[in-house]
């Protein structure tokens, strides 16, 4: 049970939209892990300093990496389940045909905009890689001198997925702008807040009714 409002049937879209899904979620999971892991870093830290004298070596500088890996390995998941913060005042008095083709037309602008993202991150990420000393790098983090290729690749990886996400969407709206309906699958339906709030109570206290 999931308080998804993204709906699935037996079709090549719906089939492909849940396989994707599966590695967001994961990378999502990974994320939640990275903030926890980082809390724990930082009481270590602190305690460190505290007690012992003996603060976590490089402290800022493994900070300034992991913070990559929360930041966007959950892009994609967010805009699969249509997380992320979006002006819906003109769009969610639309219905129809008129919504899709409106929704079509942003997350066409989004790919754009995530293409040229995927390519400008690549390319800072070569600047930084060595290939013929790959655990090496050419530049490196103030304090301990950590790598910061790693970090720079997880950007473009990102992208990458989130890019995948919104050719999916794509399909899914340029379905529904065909053959119309207010129900096409693998995209975010419109949720009023009401709705919205429901679902995230949902989500917390872990009831579903759906």
């Amino acid at each position: 049970m999931s308080s998804s409002n993204v709906l699935s049937d037996d079709s090549l879209l719906s089939r492909i939209d849940r396989a994707v899904l599966r590695v967001e979620a994961a990378l999502n999971l990974i994320g939640g892990a990275t903030i926890i892991m980082l809390v724990l870093l930082a009481v270590w830290n602190v305690v460190g300093r505290k007690l012992f004298n003996a603060p976590v070596p490089g402290y800022v500088d493994w900070i300034s990496q992991f913070m990559i890996l929360f930041a966007f390995l959950g892009l994609s998941y967010c805009q699969r389940e249509g997380g992320h913060i979006r002006m819906d005042i003109v769009v969610m008095r639309l219905k129809g045909r008129p919504l899709w083709f409106a929704e079509f037309l942003s997350v066409l602008f989004m790919l754009i905009l995530t293409t040229g993202l995927i390519y400008g991150s690549w390319h800072h990420f070569l600047r930084s890689f060595d290939w013929d000393m790959a655990l090496y790098s050419r530049d490196s983090s103030i304090d301990i001198g950590l790598p910061l290729w790693p970090a720079k690749l997880v950007v473009p990886a990102a992208f990458t997925l989130l890019w995948v996400r919104l050719v999916l969407q794509l399909w899914g709206y340029g379905r529904g702008l065909v053959q119309g309906g207010d129900a096409p699958v693998a995209v975010p339906l419109p949720e009023d807040p009401m709705e919205q709030a429901l679902h995230e109570a949902e989500t917390v206290s872990g009831h579903d009714e759906r």
